[in-house]
């Protein structure tokens, strides 16, 4: 699950970095003040064309193990803004993804992606109005560094491939102290529509719309960059801990009859930002709001106090293979027969897949970066997140709706502390009628299970429960009742 959680940092981060620098940029990312790796962005001019590259590498520790992350984008664009093409790659602990698109005469943008050894290209829609890294910029130097004024752009993420809306509000100049002394520099601060949950940023800027420093706010970090010589955005990184944030205290330990019978949380935010905190509605887990405060009603299929079922059916979309969850490929359709065994019915098939899984995942190794099911087939070792979207691809190849879940689980030590939820996923697959969840990293589903949202597997998709960790806390926890 963590892993998941550095991927969407490398999103948010490369969301607000991409207006180009009139030559070249480097940048030193600090989270809580911490130095933690860095940013290098080149533009270069060739006749009619601009081609802009940014790269970002960055490095957390999870209880004591580093994990190195890196990013880049090269981004070819007409001079007047205009798209062309782009290449995106995104490594977490070795793995590797990567998206190259193309933007056709016809309008339409084939993009190819490479996930775990699996290739596949498609033929898309660009998204009307979409600009990459140059078409920003002169966005920018349209609009102008006129306090007061405001305006919005639609900036294409390579990532996740998708377009963002960037609101954008000019104020004053405001001298910031940089690495290189202090700087009057002018202050935007912006509003990111990331999955379905505003990021807020703050950004200061030269008079020629170079970023000398940005600000995000995050899972209760403030995560910065930095303009600075090469030397020092290069310098040794310092330790930082990213799991500690996000981790959620319990006001008291949760006995076993209550997870296999259900809880009521009562949560509530721990800052004054506004941003509402997320949850997912699903069929085990009913989601009601009360002023400032939330109610979670969580509770097992089958459990004394399930609740009727409230989600949607499934779609096709949650049957068919896709980068992340790669059912056709071969290793996996035979893992999943391999794994159900002469078992029929959904359920009874889910749940073999289930212990399967937890069996075939011999080594449970928090150094793997987010895999995706084909290189858990391969490979199998991983942590929670490598087992989830393991499970979700087996039951797709049996024809099973499913999905990945991200969200909180509750242990009962972990890292030195007591009465804790920590980050995790699992898998949810729709059996009879309701949409059953499923972990095979742990001993499966319990109400200690706090689910944030739900997706296809994509890593990309959980922006909206990840911008709720580290910004909550539980005000109450009591058994659920009838």
């Amino acid at each position: 699950m963590l892993h998941r959680l550095f991927a969407l940092l490398l999103l948010s981060l490369a969301s607000v970095a991409q207006a180009a620098p009139p030559d070249e940029t480097w940048m030193s990312v600090l989270l809580d003040g911490r130095k933690i790796g860095h940013m290098h962005t080149t533009r270069t001019v060739a006749g009619a064309s601009v081609r802009t590259v940014q790269t970002m590498q960055i490095e957390i520790e999870r209880s004591g193990l580093k994990v190195g992350m890196s990013t880049s984008e090269t981004d070819e664009e007409t001079s007047d803004g205009k798209p062309l093409r782009f290449e995106s790659r995104t490594k977490i602990s070795g793995i590797e993804s990567v998206q190259t698109g193309v933007i056709r005469a016809d309008g339409k943008l084939e993009v190819t992606t490479e996930v775990g050894g699996a290739k596949q290209t498609r033929v898309i829609d660009w998204p009307r109005g979409a600009v990459l890294a140059e078409g920003l910029r002169l966005a920018e130097e349209k609009h102008g560094l006129t306090p007061g004024s405001r305006y919005k752009t639609l900036t294409f993420q390579a990532e996740n491939l998708e377009a963002v809306e960037v609101d954008s509000r000019v104020a004053d100049k405001q001298t910031i102290e940089l690495p290189d002394g202090k700087h009057e520099l002018v202050r935007i601060e912006q509003v990111i529509e990331l999955g379905g949950s505003p990021t807020r940023t703050v950004s200061w800027v030269e008079a020629d719309f170079t970023v000398r420093k940005l600000l995000v706010p995050m899972m209760g970090y403030e995560l910065t960059m930095l303009a600075c010589p090469q030397a020092c955005a290069t310098a040794p990184n310092q330790a930082s801990d990213i799991l500690v944030r996000t981790l959620l205290s319990s006001p008291r330990a949760l006995s076993a009859e209550e997870r296999a019978n259900g809880v009521s949380l009562v949560v509530s935010a721990t800052d004054a930002s506004g941003e509402p905190l997320q949850f997912a509605t699903t069929d085990e887990q009913q989601v009601s709001k009360t002023g400032d405060k939330i109610q979670l009603r969580i509770a097992p299929l089958g459990a004394a106090n399930t609740t009727p079922a409230r989600e949607a059916k499934p779609t096709s979309i949650d049957t068919q293979p896709n980068d992340w969850l790669q059912s056709a490929a071969p290793e996996v359709v035979k893992l999943a027969h391999d794994g159900a065994g002469a078992v029929k019915t959904p359920a009874a098939q889910m749940q073999s897949l289930e212990d399967f899984v937890r069996k075939f995942i011999r080594n449970k190794d928090l150094s793997v970066g987010y895999a995706s099911a084909l290189e858990v087939a391969k490979n199998p070792e991983g942590d929670c997140t490598e087992h989830a979207v393991l499970l979700a691809a087996l039951g797709r190849v049996l024809g099973i709706p499913t999905r990945v879940v991200d969200g909180l689980v509750y242990i009962d030590s972990y890292a030195g502390k007591s009465n804790v939820f920590v980050p995790h996923a699992w898998a949810q697959a729709y059996v009879d009628g309701r949409w059953r969840s499923y972990d095979a990293a742990l001993q499966g589903f319990d109400a200690g299970h706090i689910a944030l949202s739900t997706g296809s597997g994509d890593p990309w998709r959980f922006y909206a429960g990840f911008n709720t960790l580290g910004r909550v806390r539980i005000d109450s926890i009591e058994p659920l009742r009838p």
